[in-house]
């Protein structure tokens, strides 16, 4: 939950709140859903069925949280309102819209039923509807599986959470509450059978004639009799209320009478439904894409092959009935245990959940820098990328991969009992370790003179003494006690005594004695640091060797001699690394290997084998000639079996880790793993719980990449891929690190499976990982690791988005004039062309955004969005060699990246000549497509660019590139940007403005940026034929002030007529006055009574607008009156007078300005004041209307919560003109009295009040009130 952030509240429910949010790092936005606990049962059956449905009709669930108070579900953003506001708003719809919309619910619902769902609670306020406008079925809590027993699965969940007091809802409530509403309710139901198909389509037949006629088919004001009308009687002729009332067509009437057929036998089915001509054929189109996902052809698949034979009849069903069995497989009552919400602790505030944004972060058009943040992750890679050394061999072992653990003593393969030694009867001084460090030459020679004497004087005389077998144990059990000291263990290896230790290991008769002068000899190989080649070492291991052979099938004799001969292959193996002799200083007998090859087989203890693997994991950790021994075709193959057949982890651990050290050395051994076990089979060992193995296996894989071996195998493998990026989500940053190594070398040989890493999440564990390495932060050693792989990933990947384009470029130059695109250019076009949705999904990461756009890149897209213009304009014929749904989709993610990038002004203003030159004059062609989406997008991503590119704080941040970037006819990139909006946009606009909606909604909003910013444009808009365009929008969306249409219409409005010295007789005559009354009207009241609704913020925003163009209408107003007093001329008297006459309803107005003027809106009063200031100088008391006591009492509160003098004396002034419009009866009210109250109290504070004339005004106005 902390990968989110909260910003403002968008709904609420009785028992949930709906805000909007966004997953950071990226531009996402989501809805985020806080629900009580209560609905756990809604909630849960929700998630289950709804988490794998991926189709454009169906709102996206992601994923979900439990806190301790609250519910958290995390789905797709729909920000365009439900469909029961949509018909309440218009209240009817005709036979057309109601097509297009019943289209996307055909879509879904079938999607829905084909996924072995039934929705079971279908109604308008359960459909969402997008920006685009597309709907989408969400709130799957009433819905079930089909056969399923909902009441059952909601008294499951209630058992299993029965510790929880707020759920413990009664069962005999159960039945009530798993039923949806009785309005869209199909009559079997009421007769008690269960929800299936059928009652879907017969709440799908509800919804279509309610969006035709405003009210669904059956409308009573109880229950009873709502129930009888749906049993008996038939449903209503639809028919429109209203002047622009238009009656169903017969295609219409039919279809709703086969919908809703209160027999469900007669009622239409799925093949009938979408066979009915009311669809004119939409659903018989074939489609091209493959999948749940392909909408249409999914749609008629059934159909057509029905239609074909009753053989393609049975063969569609059973493929369909298999589909449903396998997407409905998670939706039994068995595996609801599945799904449950991640837990996040709370604190009772969700503050410590999500993080919170301060406030609503609207787009600004100033030209804005990247966020400190997004500059430290940028510069995360700069100081590792200007290292040349590092590559990716340097990163494939860390010192976690090559740690060694001693052999001799370790209590994970055997543990041994502590020696100790009797000193009373020790035949030599019992010297400390530390002690004989520090003796003298003389004394160490004694010292070890006298061991030695012993040894041999004890072997002489063989078993004659009874105490020489015990004294010399005594004596070897005092050197393993000494041999644990570094500096001991060193001088001894280099005396005399190590020779003996050899000659009593082959010579003495004693195995006891034996067995301790093995541990000697372990122990000292142990602890030695260094050893001089003169040390007869290979004799040791020689011995070592033959005492294995001769007793092989004595276990416990091999469990003592396996561990010294182990440590002494290690001591040679490091001394050979450290001085780096190429032929090795030792010269190991190949039967040692071969002794320790047949202690990994199978049939061998466990410890045996613990032991071998244990002694090849630490030889093969160093760089050395006594490796390679252990280099054969079945140490792979023998490993790999003990790590799959050990129930001990220590020794499966050893057994990986050693094969992992045989792969540093030859990449062949973990190559003959895969030939022989398949490499399935490694990838399921991937996930398992022992994250050292995870560690390991992603380790042999990145080394086998890199040696190049079987490249094409892996890197072509999907299944292997999405399991190296299911290891991104370890917990341990090493195996993340190693996890993105594979990877990188994965796309340096494939750049396909980019593709499939970003739909994998790639981008959000990159960001996530990032900022582990932001420099300034005090790195673990893991943490520094990850930074470097990810460095090597990053740089990569930043590299080869380039290239992507490029093949995306030249796929589609290919194609151009040609009708028929050949079978190799098709092939090249399926290649290339999905890799767009990699484009975008790196320039929406602010990771890899900054690195990527640049001049070139720009020009590059540039080139692709022409290419783009020409698909669209049917020009390329991209559509006839991959199919219509991949030619949207191209068109659809190149938009999208175009709109990441419009949205990060740094970029924009660094280039801003590219962008005009390249990347504006297609956006401006396809604001003009056939494709109401591309409309959509282009007219929003121009308003953003340009409403930056025209701000002066753009021009002045590119400067330096405007200064040259002068093309031959000496004319500037702003130049050129007004070139390109008044020869190509502005001619055509008009077609733009007359559009259905939301066409008109990002049209005038561009229009606005562009009306804002450049004088010229202004002008050309006011002089062209756009104007009256305009106000015939407005006039069309007057019903809905509160809408995006009538929002920027009146911001448009605002900056033409506020522009100087602009000519208003034009807006005179389209009728600005009426118009601006009228709206004014109303959403004055909306703010006054501050109705607790989504809409206030937009109805202040719309405000605003209007205060302004009354402010400007009476600002020229009061100049030409001014100029007529001034010059005494007739003519501008006479021009003053109709002005004031054609102004007079302004003034109506004066009653709701007062009463604004206390609300908490510091720039509502400020318009507002001057408002109603300047209608009070023009006309006075004699041009208003009465004012009423609430006026009264407006102006007192105002007064009040406005003590400066500025403010005072403006109102007071406006107070002393509109005397005339006051009743004296007004004046002896309660809220007259108020505003007397006030005057007086304003009066008397004359003397203390520097200001004299705001106590002389209320005076006045307090005498002339009769006061």
């Amino acid at each position: 939950m902390e990968n989110f952030i909260l910003y403002e509240e968008i709904g609420r429910g009785s028992k949930s709140v709906v805000y909007k949010g966004r997953r950071k790092g990226s531009i996402h936005f989501v809805a985020i859903i806080c629900s009580e606990k209560t609905m756990r049962p809604e909630l849960t059956n929700h998630v289950r069925l709804a988490h794998d449905l991926k189709h454009d009709n169906v709102v996206s669930f992601y994923e979900w949280y439990e806190t301790s108070n609250h519910l958290w579900l995390v789905e797709e953003l729909c920000t365009g309102g439900t469909l029961d506001s949509v018909i309440s708003q218009d209240e009817c719809l005709s036979d057309d819209i109601v097509r297009e919309f019943a289209k996307d619910l055909i879509k879904g619902l079938k999607y829905i039923h084909d996924s072995g769902i039934v929705f079971s609670d279908l109604t308008p306020a359960k459909i969402l509807l997008d920006g685009p406008g597309t709907l989408k079925y969400s709130n799957f809590g009433l819905a079930k599986a089909q056969g399923e027993n909902l009441e059952d699965f909601f008294a499951l969940v209630m058992s299993e959470d029965g510790g929880d007091k707020e759920c413990a809802t009664p069962t005999k409530n159960i039945r009530n509450r798993a039923q949806g509403s009785p309005l869209y309710c199909a009559p079997e139901l009421l007769r008690g059978s269960t929800t299936n198909i059928s009652s879907d389509l017969w709440a799908l037949g509800c919804i279509l004639y309610q969006m035709f006629t405003g009210n669904p088919p059956f409308v009573s004001e109880t229950f009873t009799e709502l129930v009888d009308l749906i049993l008996h009687e038939d449903p209503p002729p639809p028919v429109q209320k209203g002047f622009t009332c238009s009656p169903p067509s017969h295609e219409f009437q039919s279809l709703l009478q086969g919908l809703l057929q209160k027999d469900p036998l007669n009622r239409l089915n799925w093949e009938q439904l979408l066979l009915h001509p009311f669809w004119r054929g939409a659903f018989l189109v074939e489609g091209s894409s493959d999948g749940v996902e392909n909408e249409d052809a999914s749609l008629t698949s059934s159909v057509q092959l029905e239609s074909v034979s009753s053989q393609a009849s049975v063969v569609a069903r059973a493929a369909a009935a298999s589909t449903n069995q396998q997407l409905s497989k998670s939706f039994t009552l068995e595996s609801m245990t599945e799904f449950r919400p991640k837990p996040v602790l709370e604190t009772g505030a969700r503050e410590s959940i999500f993080l919170l944004s301060s406030c609503p972060t609207p787009r600004t058009s100033s030209a804005t820098k990247e966020t400190d943040k997004d500059v430290k992750d940028s510069t995360v890679l700069e100081d590792f990328q200007c290292d040349g050394g590092a590559n990716i061999k340097a990163l494939l072992y860390t010192d976690s991969d090559l740690t060694v653990t001693p052999i001799m003593d370790n209590p994970k393969i055997l543990k041994t009992a502590p020696v100790r030694f009797d000193s009373k009867t020790l035949c030599v001084s019992a010297y400390s370790a530390e002690r004989l460090v520090c003796l003298s030459s003389g004394d160490w020679s004694a010292f070890l003179q006298q061991i030695c004497s012993v040894l041999e004087s004890v072997e002489r005389q063989g078993s004659g003494t009874t105490n020489s077998p015990r004294a010399k144990l005594n004596l070897l059990c005092y050197l393993c006690c000494v041999s644990g000291h570094r500096d001991t263990a060193t001088r001894l290896m280099h005396s005399q005594l190590f020779p003996v230790l050899i000659q009593q290991l082959k010579h003495a008769p004693n195995w006891d004695v034996k067995n301790k002068v093995m541990r000697v000899i372990g122990l000292l190989a142990t602890h030695c640091t260094e050893i001089r080649e003169d040390v007869p070492i290979a004799e040791a291991v020689a011995m070592f060797t033959e005492l294995i052979r001769e007793n092989f099938r004595n276990s416990k004799l091999k469990q003592c001699l396996l561990p010294p001969l182990g440590e002494l292959l290690y001591l040679i193996a490091t001394q050979e690394e450290k001085k780096e002799h190429p032929g090795g200083l030792w010269v190991v007998p190949s039967a040692a290997y071969t002794v320790l090859m047949r202690c990994l087989r199978e049939g061998e203890e466990l410890v045996v084998n613990h032991m071998a693997a244990k002694i090849i994991e630490n030889v093969c950790s160093r760089e050395c000639q006594c490796a390679q021994g252990f280099i054969t075709a079945e140490v792979g193959p023998a490993l790999w079996y003990l790590f799959t057949h050990s129930a001990v982890d220590a020794l499966r651990v050893s057994a990986m880790s050693a094969l992992c050290r045989i792969t540093r050395h030859s990449a062949g051994a973990f190559q003959s793993v895969i030939d022989k076990v398949g490499l399935p089979s490694i990838l399921s060992c991937l996930v398992s719980g022992i994250s050292r193995v995870q560690q390991h296996i992603l380790t042999m894989f990145a080394t086998m990449l890199a040696s190049g071996a079987h490249l094409h195998r892996l890197v072509q493998d999907r299944d292997f891929v999405v399991k190296i990026i299911r290891s991104l989500e370890s917990p341990s940053s090493v195996i993340r690190a190693k996890a993105f190594l594979v990877l990188l070398q994965v796309l340096m040989n494939n750049r396909e499976m980019l593709l499939l890493c970003c739909n994998s999440r790639l981008v959000m564990y990159i960001e996530r990982d990032i900022r582990k390495a932001t420099p300034g932060k005090e790195q673990q050693s893991g943490n520094e690791y990850l930074s470097k792989c990810l460095a090597l990933f990053i740089r990569h990947t930043v590299r080869e988005l380039p290239a992507i384009l490029d093949d995306i470029l030249s796929a589609l130059g290919n194609i151009v004039g040609r009708k028929h695109p050949s079978t190799a250019q098709t092939r090249q076009l399926k290649q290339s062309l999905p890799m767009m949705a990699v484009v975008l999904q790196l320039l929406t990461s602010q990771i890899f955004r900054p690195q990527v756009v640049n001049e070139e890149f720009l020009i590059k897209f540039g080139a692709l969005l022409n290419h783009i213009t020409s698909v669209d304009s049917n020009e390329t014929s991209l559509g006839s060699a991959v199919g219509q749904a991949a030619s949207e989709e191209l068109i659809r993610n190149t938009l999208s990246a175009v709109e990441a990038i419009s949205q990060h002004p740094s970029l924009l203003s660094t280039n801003h000549c590219t962008v005009v030159d390249t990347i504006l004059p297609p956006l401006a062609s396809l604001a003009f497509s056939k494709n109401v989406e591309w409309r959509v997008v282009s007219l929003r991503v121009l308003s953003e660019i340009t409403l930056l590119l025209l701000s002066q704080e753009a021009v002045e941040e590119g400067e330096r590139e405007k200064r040259r970037a002068w093309d031959g006819k000496g004319s500037s990139s702003n130049t050129r940007l007004l070139t390109l909006i008044t020869q190509d946009l502005l001619p055509q606009y008009e077609s733009l403005l007359l559009e259905p909606d939301p066409v008109p909604v990002y049209a005038l909003k561009l229009l606005g940026s562009l009306t804002e910013h450049s004088t010229p444009v202004n002008r050309l808009v006011r002089e062209s034929r756009l104007l009256p365009v305009i106000f015939q929008v407005v006039a069309e969306h007057q019903n809905n002030i509160l809408g995006g249409t009538m929002q920027n219409a009146m911001a448009l409005l605002t900056n033409l007529i506020g522009q100087k010295d602009t000519d208003l007789q034009p807006f005179y005559q389209q009728g600005i006055i009426e118009l601006v009354c009228g709206v004014f009207v109303e959403a004055a009241v909306l703010y006054i009574e501050k109705e607790e609704q989504s809409g206030v913020k937009s109805c202040s925003s719309i405000l605003l607008s209007l205060l302004d163009i009354i402010h400007c209408l009476l600002k020229h107003l009061s100049s030409v009156v001014r100029l007529a007093l001034q010059s005494d001329s007739d003519g501008d008297t006479e021009t003053a007078e109709e002005l004031l006459l054609v102004n007079k309803p302004l003034t109506d107005l004066n009653s709701l300005l007062i009463q604004m003027l206390p609300c908490g809106d510091g720039e509502v009063y400020e318009e507002a004041s001057q408002c109603v200031s300047l209608l009070a100088q023009l006309y006075g008391g004699d041009g208003a209307d009465h004012l009423h006591p609430e006026d009264l009492l407006s102006l007192a509160h105002t007064l009040q919560i406005h003590p400066g003098p500025r403010q005072q004396r403006l109102l007071l002034r406006v107070l002393k003109r509109l005397m005339g419009a006051v009743d004296a009866s007004c004046w002896g009210s309660e809220e007259g009295q108020s505003l007397v109250h006030v005057l007086r109290k304003l009066a008397q504070d004359t003397r203390s009040n520097p200001d004299t004339a705001v106590g002389s005004l209320a005076t006045e106005i307090l005498k002339g009130a009769g006061f």
